[in-house]
C-alpha cells in the first residue's frame, strides 16, 4: 500500500475506493512548507544583506570634563582642633565662604600675639643692623684720620730728620774748626816752648800757650761729642718714622678688623631679620589657616570630620564638596583590541559617535541601527588615557556632542552609564561572520560604502 515492496498490489486494490487514500492523495501540506520554507529563507537572505553599524559597547559612569569640576575633599592645612562648623551637609557656598573654624594645638603657635611679637623682633634686629652700620662708618672716619695722622707725624720727623742733618753738618764744622784751632794751638805751644828754651820768652808765655793747646783738645772732643750726639739723633729719629709707620698700621688693621666684625654681626643680623620677616610671613598666613573656606561655589557633600573638639592631623579630610558648575562626561573603558578604532581632539582622524543609556533614563535601543533607537543621547570622545587601566582596558572620556540632544539636567556625577561607540556601517552578514570569527570591528577612515565590501578578512580591509 505503500509501494515499499517489489510486490505491488496496485493493481489488485483500486485506491479511489478508499477515503483515506483519496485524502492523503489529494493534500497539498507539503506544497504549503515548501513556499513556507523558501519564503522564510528569503527574508533571512534579505537580512543579511540589511546594514549593520558596528559598535563597542562599554560601562561606565557619569563623571565631569575637567579635573576641578570633580567631587573633592578638602584637607586640613595644619594640625588643628574643630571648634565651629558654618555650614551644614548639602548648603550650596559661594566660593570664599566659611565652612569651619580651627584652632591650634602645637605649642609653638599657642601665643595670641604670635605675629606681633616677632615683628618686635624684627624690628630689633633691623635696629642691630643700624647699630652696626653705624659702628663700620665710625670705624671708617677713625681709620681716616689714623691715615691723616700719620701722614702729619711722617711729616714731623722727616722735618725733624731735616734738622738733625743740618745740625750735624753744623757739628761737624765746629769740629773742624776746633780741629784747626788746635793745630794753630799746637803750633804756637812749640814755637813758645823753643822760645823759652833758648830764653827768649818767659815760662809764663809758654804755660799760656800749653793751657790754650789744652782748651783746643777739650773744643776738639766737645765738637766730637756734640757731632756723635747729632748723628745718634738723626738714627733716632729714622727709628721713630719706622715705628710710627708700624704703630699707626696697626691700628689701621685693626680697625679695619672691627670693621669686618661689625660687617659680619650686620650681615648676620640681616640673615636673622630675614629669617624673623619669613616666619612672620608663615605664621601671619599660617593664621588665615584657621578658617577653611570655599575653594569655588560648590555644595557641602558630607562632613568628614564632624565632631566640635575633634584633631585632626595635617592633610586629613575636613569635608567633601562637589562643585556648583562643572560640564559631564562619560568616563568609559574599552578593550585593548579596540582601543586602536578610537580617535579624540589630539589624534586626529574622525571621531566616532557614542550613544548613552543612563541610569534612571528608559531607553530602547537597537546597537546595530542607532537611527532606530529611542531613548538615547550622543556624546564624542573628548580624551584618551596613553596608560593602560588597573582593569586591563583603556579609559576614555566622553563629553556631550554639540548640537546632539542635551543631556539630561538632572543627571548627576557618579551615576551609571552604557556606552555604545558607533563604528562602520557593514551588512548583517559580514558582522555576523566577524562575530563567529572572533575578529574586531572594522573602522574605516574613507568610509567606503557597504556596497563594495565583499567577504574579506578584516586584515585586508582596514588600512
Amino acid at each position: 500500500m505503500l509501494n515499499i515492496s517489489p510486490n505491488s498490489v496496485s493493481h489488485r486494490v483500486r485506491l479511489d475506493n478508499y477515503a483515506s487514500f483519496r485524502k492523503m492523495k489529494e493534500s497539498k501540506a507539503h506544497q504549503r512548507l515548501t513556499r513556507w520554507l523558501l519564503l522564510v529563507m528569503g527574508v533571512i537572505l534579505a537580512l543579511l544583506w540589511l546594514p549593520w553599524t558596528q559598535n563597542i559597547q562599554s560601562q561606565g559612569a557619569v563623571t565631569t570634563l575637567r579635573p576641578e569640576q570633580r567631587p573633592q575633599v578638602i584637607p586640613s592645612p595644619i594640625d588643628a582642633r574643630i571648634e565651629r562648623w558654618y555650614v551644614r551637609e548639602g548648603q550650596r557656598l559661594q566660593k570664599g565662604d566659611t565652612i569651619v573654624f580651627l584652632s591650634e594645638i602645637k605649642a609653638d603657635y599657642l601665643d595670641p600675639d604670635l605675629v606681633s611679637r616677632t615683628r618686635e623682633q624684627v624690628t630689633a634686629k633691623e635696629g642691630a643692623i643700624g647699630a652696626y652700620r653705624d659702628k663700620a662708618g665710625a670705624l671708617e672716619d677713625q681709620i681716616a684720620n689714623m691715615e691723616a695722622q700719620l701722614v702729619l707725624k711722617k711729616q714731623q720727623l722727616q722735618r725733624k730728620m731735616e734738622q738733625a742733618g743740618f745740625k750735624i753738618q753744623a757739628d761737624s764744622a765746629d769740629l773742624i774748626q776746633a780741629v784747626i784751632q788746635d793745630s794753630i794751638a799746637k803750633v804756637q805751644y812749640e814755637r813758645a816752648k823753643n822760645l823759652f828754651e833758648r830764653g827768649i820768652d818767659p815760662r809764663s808765655k809758654v804755660e799760656d800757650r800749653q793751657a790754650k793747646l789744652q782748651e783746643t783738645r777739650n773744643k776738639i772732643a766737645a765738637s766730637e761729642n756734640k757731632l756723635n750726639s747729632s748723628r745718634a739723633e738723626l738714627r733716632i729719629t729714622r727709628v721713630e718714622l719706622s715705628a710710627i709707620q708700624a704703630e699707626y698700621s696697626e691700628k689701621i688693621a685693626k680697625a679695619r678688623s672691627e670693621i669686618a666684625t661689625a660687617m659680619s654681626q650686620q650681615f648676620d643680623a640681616e640673615s636673622d631679620a630675614s629669617k624673623l620677616r619669613i616666619q612672620t610671613s608663615n605664621y601671619s598666613k599660617r593664621a588665615s589657616f584657621h578658617y577653611i573656606t570655599a575653594p569655588q561655589d560648590c555644595y557641602v557633600t558630607k562632613t568628614v570630620t564632624p565632631g566640635i573638639g575633634e584633631t585632626i592631623k595635617e592633610g586629613e579630610g575636613v569635608v567633601s564638596i562637589m562643585p556648583a558648575n562643572y560640564n559631564l562626561a562619560v568616563a568609559l573603558y574599552v578593550k585593548p583590541m579596540d582601543f586602536p578604532l578610537i580617535n579624540d581632539d589630539t589624534s586626529g582622524g574622525r571621531k566616532p559617535e557614542v550613544r548613552f543609556i543612563f541610569d534612571g533614563w528608559p531607553a530602547f535601543i537597537f546597537s546595530g541601527w542607532p537611527g532606530q533607537s529611542f531613548g538615547t543621547y550622543t556624546g564624542e570622545v573628548v580624551a584618551i588615557d596613553n596608560e593602560i587601566s588597573t582593569n586591563g582596558q583603556y579609559r576614555i572620556l566622553v563629553a556631550e556632542k554639540p548640537g546632539g540632544a542635551a543631556w539630561p539636567e538632572a543627571l548627576r556625577v557618579g551615576s551609571g552609564a552604557k556606552g555604545i561607540i558607533l563604528l562602520n556601517n557593514v551588512p548583517l552578514w559580514y558582522e555576523l561572520w566577524r562575530q563567529l570569527n572572533g575578529f574586531p570591528p572594522d573602522y574605516y577612515q574613507n568610509d567606503l560604502p557597504a556596497v563594495s565590501l565583499k567577504q574579506k578578512t578584516p586584515a585586508q580591509l582596514i588600512k
